[in-house]
């Protein structure tokens, strides 16, 4: 049964093809009936055959061709009324065109089928009046067979209207699925570019103390082996706190799994910026820490955002710097925000590490501070210092930028 109704579906002019023919066949019986029997008659046998041939085509070919069938139609009422040929079946042709153009038809043939169907009625009263009615009483028939035809266009309408508001809400669910669809390629973009930021600062801060580690132990393996031993002690020991939170930015990948036996690392805080500068200076870079203000706790973003910026310029300084390069990092609580400022005595970094957006030829580096800083509403500040060396300074707010 439901292929029969997928196949009337995708066939619709074999349905109406279908209904045509009903309709030529009890209209011609009902023709030959009246003509063929003794009495006067309304026009001629053959006149009323061939308006009803030509009524059950304009059913057939409704939907092909809406707009000329109702023209079609419209001749044929005409030529009705010219021949005397009296309404018959095949007339419920009309309320059928009226119907269709009403419903997928242009707007003029709409506006035609309507004004047609709510004269035909009153021409035909004319035509063929009923004598024994009074005249209150035909225009009472008149306007009680107006009714069909005023339906037919009302229904039709309807129609047009609904599918209309089908098709808008059709239009507007796919428009927002392709949003949806947009949103998430921004989020998984951006949180793809979160994840990279993240590995850098980590995987570069941590390498770059355990390369410094590893040549210092080399170069003091056979003069002096407890400070070789040291410098693998602090190798491991960067290892594992790289490794870690690596697996904690991983972790994001893997929603909804639990990771047995892992260990939790929290965001990095204001606070442990001191155990950076340790590090540091385990590794061999002298730092000067200087806390300004009073401490106080800061929203996780920019605790973390200055965490991040402190250990990206330390960690140039060791690439960048040369080897007798000194560092300072500053720390000042305002009552609106956090300043940052990081200073080396170093060689400087190469131009192309701050122009244009800081591109360091990895695309992160100074482009990843300037990214967190503004995601925080922060200003950020980055170039060389008179007389050498290489400053960082910024500014978070304690509340974003809107």
């Amino acid at each position: 049964m439901q292929r029969l109704y997928d196949f009337l579906r995708r066939h619709p002019t074999w349905v109406d093809g279908f209904w045509a023919l009903v309709l030529l066949g009890l209209s011609g019986m009902s023709v030959w009936s009246v003509n063929g029997a003794p009495g006067p008659h309304h026009g001629s046998l053959g006149a009323a055959l061939a308006v009803s041939f030509v009524l059950s085509v304009v059913v057939a070919l409704r939907r092909l061709m809406p707009e000329k069938m109702v023209l079609l139609a419209a001749a044929t009422g005409v030529v009705q009324l010219v021949l005397d040929v009296e309404t018959t079946v095949a007339d419920f042709a009309m309320l059928v065109i009226i119907y269709t153009v009403a419903a997928v038809g242009a707007r003029w043939a709409s506006r035609f089928a309507l004004g047609g169907g709510l004269c035909a009625a009153a021409l035909a009263q004319i035509r063929w009046p009923q004598q024994e009615a009074s005249p209150a009483g035909q225009i009472a028939i008149a306007v009680f067979q107006t009714v069909p035809f005023a339906l037919a266009w009302v229904l039709g309408d309807s129609m047009r209207t609904r599918r209309a508001y089908f098709a808008q809400l059709e239009e507007r669910a796919a428009r927002l699925e392709k949003e949806r669809e947009a949103q998430a390629k921004v989020a998984v973009a951006a949180e793809r570019a979160r994840i990279a930021r993240e590995l850098h600062d980590v995987v570069a801060h941590n390498v770059s103390v355990m390369v410094v580690q590893a040549d210092g132990a080399a170069y003091v393996l056979d003069a002096a082996p407890d400070q070789a031993k040291k410098a693998l002690e602090t190798i491991s020991s960067t290892g594992r706190q790289a490794l870690a939170e690596m697996r904690r930015l991983l972790g994001v990948l893997r929603t909804g799994e639990h990771q047995e036996g892992g260990e939790y690392v929290p965001q990095p805080d204001v606070e442990q910026i001191k155990e950076l500068v340790e590090q540091c200076r385990g590794s061999g870079l002298p730092v000067d820490f200087r806390i300004e203000g009073t401490p106080r706790p800061l929203p996780s973003g920019v605790e973390l955002t200055a965490y991040r910026i402190v250990q990206e310029a330390l960690t140039n300084t060791r690439k960048h710097g040369g080897p007798n390069a000194g560092a300072s990092v500053r720390l000042v609580y305002f009552d609106d925000g956090l300043g940052l400022l990081v200073e080396d005595d170093g060689k400087g970094a190469p131009h192309e590490l701050y122009e244009e957006g800081g591109a360091d030829g990895q695309g992160h580096g100074l482009i990843g501070m300037r990214e967190r800083v503004g995601m925080v509403g922060g200003t950020l500040d980055a170039g060389p210092r008179p007389g050498g060396g290489f400053r960082i300074s910024a500014l978070l707010p304690l509340k974003p930028a809107h």
